[in-house]
């Protein structure tokens, strides 16, 4: 399974697609140090030690996960944490209110607004509350480029994630979206969703009204 690649100033992020939902799991590799951070282990452990494997070529040094995040607890996004952790040892991490229904023990739980660093890496953490109450969406700021954020299942192209038609949560996540990521960030950044294609903020601004219009 070939991985996407993104290969920025200081960091390569790859992809992979899993399971029948389409799930995607990224990865960050630190191009100076080698340190690696993985966002959702969703499904199928083989393919995302294939990921692993094949990031070995982004960094001139030995290449090490040092952690796992999750961007919400639904159960597609965490099918493979359990087997990840115990064969790489690697950390922990999911948004605070989510934390306790993950499948492993969390070791860093994130509120809005916190920052992760691995070597080089610097990722910061945004809370956005609706599609489940701990729901984090995960900024890369490429120092020469575009932001890339990671938005688990809140922010799809076309719409907000899935609030199962209830107007309070609705209201919530894209009131989040709109104030925390795209009042935030310029038209250039680029949006990696929890299934499907990637996005732009600039993409998707001009619907934001028709959005909260339609309801969903």
């Amino acid at each position: 399974m070939d991985s996407l690649i993104h290969s920025l100033r200081d960091v390569t992020i790859r992809s992979i697609s899993v399971s029948e939902m389409n799930n995607n799991v990224y990865l960050l590799t630190s191009k100076s140090t080698g340190a690696q951070l993985l966002i959702d282990a969703a499904d199928d452990l083989p393919a995302i030690q294939q990921l692993l494997e094949d990031s070995a070529a982004d960094s001139p040094v030995e290449t090490k996960l040092a952690r796992i995040s999750t961007t919400h607890q639904h159960w597609d996004h965490v099918r493979a944490l359990p087997e990840l952790v115990e064969v790489t040892g690697a950390s922990t991490s999911a948004g605070a209110d989510d934390a306790d229904a993950l499948p492993v023990p969390v070791d860093v739980r994130l509120g809005h607004g916190d920052v992760e660093r691995f070597d080089d890496i610097e990722i910061t953490a945004v809370h956005l509350r609706g599609h489940t109450p701990g729901s984090i969406a995960f900024v890369y700021q490429d120092p020469d480029g575009p932001a890339h954020i990671f938005s688990g299942d809140s922010l799809f192209p076309g719409g907000v994630g899935n609030t199962q038609k209830d107007p309070a949560r609705f209201t919530s996540l894209l009131n989040d979206v709109s104030e925390r990521l795209f009042d935030a960030y310029p038209d250039e950044t680029l949006v990696h969703p929890g299934h499907g294609l990637p996005t732009t903020l600039g993409a998707e601004r001009p619907h934001l009204e028709e959005w909260r219009a339609r309801g969903w």
